[in-house]
């Protein structure tokens, strides 16, 4: 029997607003944890290592390897049910599941950690004021590119169809 990866889980309860409050409070908290771990030395080592052999000063290259590397390596896992929970990039890249914004955080911290601003995208499907999912935007050449390492899609593809959309201001 295969396990995933044995790591030590820690966690804080923070209460959230119901709604659109909820959601703006949860992308101060993800944008919060991307601003502290972009430093991170674990984190700028992984951005490293994975942009070693692409093309040098390639952006389009890099950014592609970083989200190739989310994308295929870490396992989608929903929230505990009816909990919103939040992981720090570094038990996302140990535990190798999260959910969108686990899997956001993460790609967010690997790109702005060898120099690629990004920001949250929030979506809606199901009926107008409702976010349920989140994705990610990075600026590439001066022009933002979507970024969802929850689908096994392409880099530059993002969910087709939102009732509802909140681009994060940076």
């Amino acid at each position: 029997m295969r396990l995933a990866p044995d790591t030590q889980l820690t966690a804080r309860v923070v209460p959230l607003h119901a709604g659109a409050n909820g959601v703006a409070q949860t992308l101060r908290v993800m944008r919060a944890l991307v601003r502290a771990y972009r430093v991170d030395p674990e984190i700028r080592s992984a951005a490293t290592t994975a942009i070693f052999l692409t093309p040098e000063r390639s952006t389009r290259h890099e950014v592609d390897a970083l989200y190739t590397l989310v994308r295929d390596t870490v396992r989608y896992v929903r929230d505990v049910h009816e909990v919103e929970t939040l992981q720090s990039p570094d038990k996302t890249i140990a535990l190798r599941v999260g959910d969108c914004d686990d899997q956001a955080v993460l790609l967010a911290s690997l790109l702005e950690s060898v120099g690629y601003p990004t920001r949250f995208v929030a979506a809606g499907y199901a009926a107008p004021g409702e976010l349920d999912h989140v994705y990610l935007q990075v600026c590439l050449d001066g022009e933002w590119l979507d970024a969802d390492p929850t689908e096994r899609m392409f880099l530059g593809w993002a969910p087709p169809d939102p009732v509802t959309l909140l681009v994060e201001h940076v």
